[in-house]
C-alpha cells in the first residue's frame, strides 16, 4: 500500500517585524535590565569604598591601641565610658 505524500506549502506572508507594542515592551524590559545592572555596579563601587573606609578605621584603632598599651600598659578599654580594664595580676 503506497501512501500519497503531499507537501503542504504555507502561502501566508510571514511577518518581518514584531508589533510596535511588543517592541516597546521588549525595549522597556531590556532598558530596565540595563539600568538594574548599572545600579548594581554603582552599589558595588560604593560597597568597595565603604569597605576601604572600614579598613582605614581598623588601622587607626590598632594605632590607638598601641598608644593605649604604651601609656597605660593595656589597650583593653571600655568603648562606652573609657574605663581602662587593667589585667589582674
Amino acid at each position: 500500500m503506497g501512501k500519497n505524500k503531499r507537501k503542504v506549502v504555507d502561502l501566508a506572508p510571514k511577518a518581518e517585524k514584531i508589533s510596535e507594542e511588543q517592541l516597546k515592551k521588549l525595549q522597556s524590559y531590556v532598558g530596565g535590565i540595563n539600568k538594574a545592572q548599572m545600579d548594581i555596579g554603582m552599589l558595588e563601587t560604593r560597597k568597595h569604598q565603604v569597605l576601604h573606609t572600614i579598613a582605614e578605621m581598623q588601622d587607626e584603632i590598632t594605632l590607638l591601641q598601641q598608644e593605649f598599651d604604651k601609656d597605660y600598659g593595656t589597650f583593653d578599654v571600655n568603648v562606652n565610658d573609657g574605663t581602662i580594664n587593667y589585667p589582674e595580676k
